[in-house]
């Protein structure tokens, strides 16, 4: 341990300056005019890789945005980690809401405050440094392989066809994605499980073109109207989701698993105090911690129609749009329930108007077992590194190639993050802590060491 942190102590400002470099290319996979940032961040992704020691450095083309992979096999004979991150970014929108330009990476108060800080730029990169550390050090005890993909943020839509057409390529004993969060780093933990991912466009049509709502008002439905009681009427007075079939597949904890998820760590007045809300939602019945893990959810992420511009404009218009993130857990499959959805909306919207439902991408839920090789050199590890054993918890995001992963290559993932729930990923402000960032680089020698020795 003391030659990895003499190692990450050295070279620490250079560390935190090339990540600095990554964290400025606006790589926001979901708008076309980022194409260059995104293609540039590739780039440099797989030059950092070379510099790192990594052998066969390619920048692999899809249909869509590439993807960087990189090797570096010692010994055949040894256990293979392929570790998986993603280069692409959430776009920066509302941009008057940051403090400082998304793009120009700023540090206040011991946090790196940038788009793709800590989703997953920082988390990632921490593994090309890692890599760096135990190829100079010669402590290197495992084989391994880099798949750094750019679409994760849109839904990895090429990164299947990727990983089948190149099955011997990706050949290896696990998964090792840092794309998850830490209870905190008093109380370090291993995510276990992510929810899935059923995302989903409703537009709802009314007539022909936007009408003055004077002369029309009151007697021509207006789009915008019918589609919020269309969706109030998702989920009932106990907030439990109204869709018929909806929960068919849902396995409800045990007593001893409820037990155990609702040990971690968690107050609730701080929950809402870094909130600024006054009370929590959610489902009747359950905890935060379960809510948040291990229930399914239905959330308005987005909803539009009519005139949003400065000043008045008295229109009754012709469209309404939503969309709609629903998160899965283990039964449930994304395309199931994108079909549930679909005809149940279709079922309750008026005659008044037509309603289109598109679905734009989805992943399934996925648990990872914690008796397994990987799990323990990861828990040693992180004990190690942290002078704590980590808990266990389950994640209320989704990482939907994690299930791809399993069923494809045939190997378990290891969920191994850095980052906090604060961490305002998908929102203005995104931040990354310093101290998780050279942490990570810290830990993740330990495990391939671990994972190496428990291999035998």
């Amino acid at each position: 341990m003391q030659e990895i942190k003499k190692y990450v102590e050295e070279n620490k400002q250079r560390f935190l300056d090339e990540l600095f470099e990554l964290l400025r290319f606006p790589s926001v996979s979901a708008d076309p005019k980022y194409k260059a940032d995104v293609l540039q961040a590739a780039d440099f992704v797989a030059e950092k890789l070379k510099e790192a020691g990594a052998d066969k450095v390619e920048v692999c083309p899809t249909a869509g945005y590439p993807i960087v992979y990189g090797e570096k096999i010692i010994d055949a004979a040894l256990p293979t980690v392929l570790v998986y991150g993603h280069y692409d970014v959430q776009p920066a929108d509302p941009l008057e809401l940051w403090h400082t330009p998304p793009f120009e990476p700023t540090i206040r108060d011991g946090k790196i405050y940038a788009r793709g800080s800590a989703d997953d730029k920082g988390q990632f990169y921490m593994h090309v440094k890692a890599f760096e550390l135990m190829m100079k050090t010669n402590t290197l005890a495992c084989n391994v392989k880099f798949m750094i993909e750019g679409e994760e943020e849109v839904g990895s839509a090429n990164l299947g066809a990727f990983v089948r057409a190149n099955l011997e390529r990706l050949t290896a004993d696990v998964v090792l994605i840092s794309d998850t969060s830490m209870i905190s780093m008093e109380n370090p933990s291993i995510d276990t499980g992510l929810r899935g991912l059923a995302y989903l466009e409703v537009e709802v049509t009314g007539p022909n073109r936007d009408l003055h709502s004077g002369i029309y008002g009151g007697a021509v439905a207006n789009p915008i109207t019918i589609l919020c009681q269309m969706i109030a009427s998702l989920h009932d007075e106990n907030n439990h989701i109204t869709i018929p079939e909806f929960y068919d597949q849902v396995l409800e904890l045990t007593a001893g698993e409820k037990a155990a998820l609702n040990s971690a760590p968690f107050d609730l007045d701080e929950y809402k105090t870094d909130l600024d809300i006054a009370e929590e939602w959610g489902e009747k019945g359950y905890s935060t911690l379960e809510r948040t893990g291990t229930r399914p959810t239905l959330e308005v992420n987005g909803i539009w129609g009519g005139y949003i511009g400065e000043g008045a404009k008295t229109v009754l218009p012709s469209k309404a749009t939503a969309k709609i993130s629903l998160r899965l857990v283990p039964n449930q499959g994304s395309e199931e329930i994108t079909a549930i959805f679909q005809k149940h909306i279709e079922a309750i919207a008026p005659a008044t108007v037509k309603v289109k439902v598109t679905n734009l991408h989805g992943g399934e839920p996925v648990v990872t077992p914690t008796d397994s090789v990987a799990y323990r050199a990861a828990e040693k590890a992180v004990e190690e590194s942290f002078g704590k054993k980590p808990i266990p918890t389950r994640g209320g995001g989704g990482i939907p190639i994690v299930a791809m992963f399993e069923s494809v290559l045939g190997i378990k993932s290891v969920l191994l993050g850095f980052g906090l729930n604060s961490d305002a990923l998908h929102s203005p402000n995104e931040k990354y802590d310093i101290y998780n960032y050279y942490k990570g680089i810290e830990t993740l020698p330990l495990f391939h060491k671990y994972f190496a020795e428990l291999s035998k």
